[in-house]
């Protein structure tokens, strides 16, 4: 087992494995699905970190605007957790949303306590009107959304 973890930025070839997290996870219902063309659509938006040739953690950070960010399919392979992978790869998004002089950096969550550890904000949900009218109207979850927005504000 490797004790010094890599990220690195997802290519096409991490799709599966990606997918393979993602659909775990759903399917327990502690986040949404996402589909195999929206991940190749968005992967470069994602950071990964693998073992032995095979993701274990993974997130992406997707922008709205130029100053609103969202952290989203943020996983850790159930054999991994509690080993801080997704500690390292959140704040590893938070450079880059730095870096990209991203103001507001969001995540909507079932864990906020585990954001909160990383200075992120409980708020509503409604500040984010990029996020509720582009994204989460889709969601068949819009009526009934029980997940909770943190924030972190930037710069």
């Amino acid at each position: 087992m490797n004790n010094s973890y890599l990220v690195s930025v997802a290519s096409n070839k991490h799709i599966p494995s990606i997918q393979s997290l993602l659909k775990h996870y759903a399917s327990m219902g502690e986040l949404l699905p996402r589909t195999e063309s929206d991940l190749l659509t968005n992967i470069k938006h994602f950071k990964v970190i693998e073992d032995a040739d095979r993701v274990i953690a993974c997130g992406s950070l997707e922008h709205f605007t130029e100053e609103l960010a969202e952290i989203r399919s943020l996983v850790v392979s159930p054999e991994h957790q509690n080993k801080g992978l997704g500690r390292i790869i959140v704040k590893n998004l938070i450079k880059t949303a730095e870096q990209r002089n991203v103001q507001r950096l969001m995540a909507l969550t079932y864990v906020p306590e585990f954001f909160h550890g990383l200075s992120f904000k409980t708020v509503n949900k409604e500040i984010f009107p990029e996020k509720v009218w582009g994204i989460c109207v889709n969601c068949y979850k819009f009526h009934n959304c029980d997940e909770i927005a943190v924030l972190l504000e930037l710069n």
